[in-house]
């Protein structure tokens, strides 16, 4: 049991050191590509600049007309560093955009592969239920506290195979059926019990516990796959 908590404990602290490390190369890298770009961006004054040069190195450039042509390309280069000083602000909110998502798309698919590894750790071990009892009048079971409300029929057919799992007794469908309906087990149908623990797994709605709680033993029958300590009917 110590060795499985260690192995287990290991498996956290390496993902959660996959995580961290997969967090920094997504940043660096963006923190990169911001550097990058922010470096070659123009200027925003070099229009505005380039107009200063041209009035005062070219003489001719004096008169009424050609003022008037410099003061037009200077508002047009004061457009032109507004725009360039937006785009540097969209630019900005796409990378830190552009980084929250990939740092999500990390953490969920890391939370997927460990829940999958989880899952098929249940898979392989079965349910590990600490209780499990059965209500006949509130029509209800609670397994490890979790609540299931059911049918009639799924809780007579549940008891039935609480009854039969404290007997280590493994139930066909067709003695299922002739404990619940009161019939000979000759006179009884193995698809009317089987229809019957279907309906029971229906009725507890979670497709992983209800498979592994009503186990399907092969040319068998059915039983409950819980200690029968574990059971209690009230």
């Amino acid at each position: 049991m110590q060795d499985a908590t260690s192995s287990a404990t290991d498996a956290l602290r390496a993902g959660n050191r996959v995580v961290a490390g997969g967090i920094a190369v997504i940043v660096l890298i963006l923190a990169a590509a911001a550097v990058f770009l922010f470096l070659n961006l123009p200027d925003a004054d070099a229009f505005n600049a380039r107009v200063e040069r041209l009035f005062v190195e070219v003489d001719a450039l004096r008169s009424g007309p050609e003022i008037r042509l410099l003061e037009i390309l200077a508002q047009s280069g004061t457009t032109f560093s507004e725009v360039l000083a937006s785009y540097r602000m969209v630019i900005f909110v796409l990378l830190v955009f552009s980084t929250s998502l990939l740092v999500a798309a990390l953490v969920l698919l890391v939370t997927i592969v460990a829940l999958n590894r989880r899952m098929s750790a249940i898979q392989r071990s079965g349910i590990q239920v600490a209780s499990l009892m059965i209500s006949r009048e509130s029509r209800s079971v609670y397994i490890n506290d979790m609540e299931f409300s059911l049918t009639e029929a799924a809780i007579e057919t549940l008891s039935v195979l609480a009854e039969a799992r404290m007997d280590d007794d493994v139930l066909t469908g067709a003695q299922i059926e002739a404990v619940i309906s009161g019939k000979n087990v000759a006179d009884c149908d193995e698809a009317a019990g089987a229809t019957r623990v279907k309906r029971l797994r229906d009725a507890l709605g979670n497709q992983l516990v209800s498979e592994l709680l009503v186990k399907t033993i092969a040319r068998r029958g059915y039983m409950l796959a819980v200690g029968k300590d574990t059971i209690r009917m009230v």
